[in-house]
């Protein structure tokens, strides 16, 4: 069978002028994890990578810490949502600091994003259903690619790995909304690819982080 490694980016500029970079941590986040599959004997026969500056610089990383140089390629299909505009159409409590409380944060993007996912509201670039629709048909692009015994590694973020995991797991949109809150970053979902198509073997693999490594944002 075949394998798919999808990875989260490492821990991105939260709070940043620009978010799509990776933090010093996000930096050693990604080569701790490169080392730790270098370590398991994963050796990819294809690397892909979304096209934010997040998932390269995540790729760079993971190919440094593990020795790799294959080329990468650049499929947008695993581009992230755009969680800005999803916080934006949603405004945050009055009278709260956000940034200083992450519940209130939390409250806050997951009141946003289940208003997006309801789909009652037109107001955003690209809908959820337009969201799930495409990081499925980068999953189905990949597993195409794949040679009978072959692996991939996809260098993505949260929202289409959650996806992508929920809808092996027959899930849809309530349990895309679970498994979107708890993946860390750097972290591995990976599956198994068979005549039946893939199965889900492992969410969100951490192990390779010690504690101070772990985040989530």
């Amino acid at each position: 069978m075949s394998r798919i490694l999808l990875v989260r980016h490492g821990q991105a500029s939260w709070g940043a002028a620009d978010y799509d970079q990776l933090s010093t941590l996000g930096e050693a986040q990604s080569r701790i994890l490169g080392a730790a599959l270098a370590t398991q004997g994963i050796t990819p026969d294809v690397l892909i990578s979304g096209a934010m500056k997040r998932h390269g610089q995540t790729a760079r990383g993971v190919c440094e810490g593990a020795g790799w140089e294959l080329p990468v390629t650049t499929d947008e299909g695993w581009n992230e949502f755009d969680h800005l505009q999803v916080l934006a159409r949603h405004p945050a409590p009055e009278g709260v600091d956000i940034r200083a409380d992450p519940r209130a944060f939390q409250a806050w993007f997951e009141a946003a994003t289940l208003r997006w996912t309801g789909g009652a509201h037109d107001d955003y670039d690209e809908s959820f259903a337009h969201f799930s629709a495409r990081v499925s048909s980068a999953l189905d692009r990949t597993i195409g690619g794949l040679g009978p015994q072959g692996t991939a590694v996809v260098f993505t973020s949260g929202g289409p790995i959650s996806w992508a995991a929920a809808t092996r797991l027959d899930g849809g949109t309530h349990l895309w909304l679970r498994l979107n809150q708890v993946v860390i970053n750097a972290a591995v979902t990976s599956f198994v690819v068979g005549s039946r198509g893939a199965t889900l073997l492992a969410f969100n693999e951490h192990t390779h982080l010690s504690p101070d490594h772990q985040t989530y944002r």
